[in-house]
């Protein structure tokens, strides 16, 4: 239901807008604005988060609070009011000498689906000598679901599709896929090590960034050994190792949601320390599944685990 905010003053507020900001003459100027910065605000919805920000700007300082009403609007929503979120308050103010002051937005982290992108609209409340043709008073709110971070999530056993392994199976791999073993790195909270990664002998170690699920990246160190050169190129073209870490070109993220990794490598050869050449960029999806589903894809797909707590 369309929800209506009166426009609310603090006390004495009213004349002060009436006659403005300027200590002297109280009047508005024609380049005092008041609105949203940006026309879309896009917000991660995650775990135990009180609120998110929308931002609200103002060209100007008064040397009084000023508060402006907010109104949700229903039309192109596919968010409910109560159910998917919630608003702190009906009112924002922007203090005394400030430009600037937040719409807080509670999001029903419970009530999302890993694949929701849910959105409403936000509407300022105030007089239209403050609206400015270049910005907005309304904002559309998008909201996606940030599921929290847990390592365990990323260990056990997981799909691995390559296109390295398209373009090079060596003598090992009949397929662009293979069923491989994770465990959490002993030695870093943050890290997991993929057992048999590619090629069979060869562990490599991905690393997590959780500090911002909005923006969450995986790394490679470098110089891992992927693999022997002779038994993947038919040939030694350094000192029979391939090496690997994350593409400098390219972001790799985590979905904490989904459960997956997405991975660009970048894939070189070197001889004692000395670069050789560059084999190339190449993406990886890395998939968790469960026991029971690592069973099913051996028995059913004819796939063969790679690691694992009993190999």
């Amino acid at each position: 239901m369309k929800q209506i905010i009166t426009f609310l003053f603090a006390t004495g507020l009213c004349g002060l807008l009436a006659t403005g900001c300027q200590e002297e003459y109280k009047t508005y100027s024609e380049g005092e604005y008041v609105m949203f910065p940006d026309s879309v605000s896009l917000n991660m919805v995650l775990e135990n988060q009180e609120y998110f920000p929308v931002p609200v700007s103002t060209t100007k300082a008064c040397d009084y609070d000023r508060t402006f009403g907010v109104e949700v609007i229903d039309q192109g929503s596919t968010a409910i009011e109560g159910l998917h979120y919630r608003l702190a308050s009906n009112t924002i103010t922007i203090p005394a000498g400030k430009r600037s002051a937040e719409v807080l937005v509670h999001g029903n982290y419970e009530n999302f689906e890993p694949s929701d992108t849910l959105q409403f609209t936000l509407k300022l409340v105030m007089p239209e000598q403050l609206k400015w043709d270049l910005y907005q008073d309304q904002t559309r709110v998008r909201m996606l679901k940030g599921c929290t971070f847990h390592i365990e999530d990323f260990t056990g056993w997981c799909v691995v599709t390559s296109t390295f392994l398209q373009s090079y199976p060596g003598v090992e791999n009949t397929s662009i896929q293979r069923l491989i073993y994770s465990e959490q790195d002993p030695t870093d909270p943050t890290s997991i090590i993929l057992q048999d990664w590619l090629f069979t002998g060869y562990d490599v170690k991905i690393s997590f960034d959780a500090e911002d699920l909005s923006l969450p990246l995986v790394s490679m160190p470098e110089d891992q050994v992927m693999s022997d050169e002779l038994s993947v190129f038919g040939q030694i073209n350094g000192d029979n190792k391939i090496l690997v870490t994350n593409s400098p070109n390219y972001y790799s993220f985590f979905d904490s949601c989904a459960g997956n990794v997405k991975l660009w490598s970048y894939v070189y050869v070197y001889n004692m320390g000395t670069p050789v050449g560059t084999v190339g960029t190449f993406y990886n999806i890395m998939e968790w599944v469960s026991d029971e589903e690592a069973d099913r894809l051996v028995r059913e797909d004819g796939m063969q685990k790679h690691g694992g707590p009993d190999l």
